[in-house]
């Protein structure tokens, strides 16, 4: 019983690793592949269950799976920053949906970390989909606020561009401490990680 057990534990976190390696930044997308506004409903709900300081929950989600409505979002973000000749999707490579992340500003506990569980659970929840997403925080807040008629209490925290990936992202090992991500001459997008004993501090054997 107690080998069976440990069999289920051992593939249990490797199906984990799994869907983790999937969830990359993607940034290209089939942009004919639509995504429904119930999808979108459910990955948000994997954000409401995921945990949140105080259980105060102070988040709030702006759903976008509308051309109209995208089009609208679109123009307000930055991508790929480390990429200096390519500035965004082309038209056919767009976003098909996304997830806009509203903090309460009026909030007694910071947020912060409510953002980020939340974001990373909505993104392993789009893969589980065979979707794709990218975090953008690189946004113009203000202007996009209005557009959309936000209302005054919430900020903008972040954004999650969803979509099926049209592009292929491998992992590589860090090299002399450069962590920018590129693409190579076919389109394939590397991403650099460091290795895990240069990310433990103490390390018991």
């Amino acid at each position: 019983m107690i080998k069976t057990a440990l069999i289920i534990d051992i593939f249990d976190i490797e199906m984990l690793k799994t869907l983790i390696n999937k969830n990359r930044s993607y940034r290209r997308f089939y942009g004919n592949h639509k995504i429904s506004f119930t999808i979108l409903r459910e990955l948000v709900d994997l954000a409401r269950l995921s945990p949140s300081a105080a259980n105060l929950q102070p988040l709030k989600f702006y759903l976008s799976s509308d051309t109209k409505t995208n089009k609208i979002i679109f123009p307000t973000l930055a991508w790929a920053g480390y990429i200096k000749d390519w500035g965004a999707p082309v038209e056919e490579e767009k976003p098909s949906a996304y997830i806009i992340i509203l903090g309460d500003k009026n909030s007694p506990k910071k947020i912060e970390y409510d953002v980020g569980i939340a974001a990373q659970s909505i993104l392993l929840g789009a893969v589980e989909k065979a979707l794709g997403g990218c975090i953008i925080g690189s946004i113009k807040r203000n202007i996009l606020s209005v557009k959309l008629n936000i209302p005054d209490k919430y900020e903008i925290m972040l954004i999650i561009a969803l979509g099926k990936p049209k592009e292929k992202v491998v992992i590589e090992t860090v090299k002399n401490n450069d962590v920018k991500y590129w693409r190579d001459e076919k389109e394939i997008h590397h991403v650099p990680k460091r290795n895990i004993d240069d990310l433990i501090i103490k390390n018991h054997k």
